[in-house]
């Protein structure tokens, strides 16, 4: 039994050391996901992404994955929290087969600003990410007015990301203040426009960064999705592999 779960455990290990090598063999990652419920979130009055004045949902968004191809394998099926990034669509009512792409790529379509984010924007995303990002909350129970307060704010931060201008320093960012001339740039309204400014002003590129990917459908959000650690990619599959002794032992 223990040489067994050994042998299962290092089978593992093998399994995530070689994702990287199977995404590249197989070009095409995908994920079929439906916008289900929302984590915490608060409502935002935004102008930016062609909306002026619209009254929104910032935070996460809980997003029902049901299958996936690729890189997209790397979630596994069930509820995926994400955070949207972009203004101009509206999310998924039925479920969609979405590209699994860099987050550097998009938002898509590229055509509102020109050209995706870039490299330099999705850094700071990713800084912003592994510095502020919280994981209580995701999920789809109750959240406190704090909760709630600061999945705001984080939307909000990554879309002053997204829609800004690079200013020429973190410490000119400003959520409340469209700081881009013609009809790009983002500011908004009814939301602590403090953390998330303090967070942004933050991002010197000495933090850590999250591996992100990018969800992306012509028609329906983007959204951003953090990639599952390693160990946890390797807990899923020892579990399926001692489910699978299991259903031996039941059958001898």
């Amino acid at each position: 039994m223990m040489k067994w779960v050994k042998t299962s455990v290092m089978f593992c290990a093998a399994v995530v050391l070689a994702l990287p090598y199977a995404v590249d063999a197989c070009p095409v990652s995908t994920v079929d996901i439906v916008h289900t419920d929302f984590g915490a979130n608060d409502v935002l009055k935004i102008w930016g992404g062609g909306q002026e004045g619209l009254d929104v949902y910032g935070g996460v968004y809980m997003l029902d994955k049901t299958n996936g191809t690729g890189e997209g394998n790397i979630w596994p099926d069930g509820l995926i929290g994400a955070l949207c990034t972009e203004l101009t669509e509206m999310a998924p009512t039925s479920t969609l087969t979405y590209d699994v792409i860099m987050l550097e790529n998009g938002p898509v379509p590229t055509s509102f600003l020109s050209g995706p984010m870039g490299a330099a924007k999705a850094d700071y995303i990713r800084e912003l990410w592994g510095r502020f990002y919280d994981p209580s909350w995701v999920g789809n129970g109750q959240f406190s007015s704090q909760q709630n307060g600061a999945a705001g704010a984080f939307a909000a931060a990554i879309w002053e990301i997204v829609y800004e201008k690079l200013p020429t320093s973190p410490l000119k960012w400003d959520v409340t203040a469209d700081g881009t001339a013609g009809d790009r740039g983002f500011r908004c309204e009814n939301i602590d426009a403090s953390i998330a400014n303090c967070w942004l002003h933050a991002l010197d590129g000495t933090g850590p960064k999250a591996d992100l990917r990018l969800f992306s459908y012509g028609g329906s959000q983007d959204y951003i999705a953090e990639v599952p650690e390693p160990a946890s990619i390797a807990l899923l599959g020892l579990g399926g592999a001692l489910s699978m002794l299991r259903r031996r032992k039941t059958s001898r």
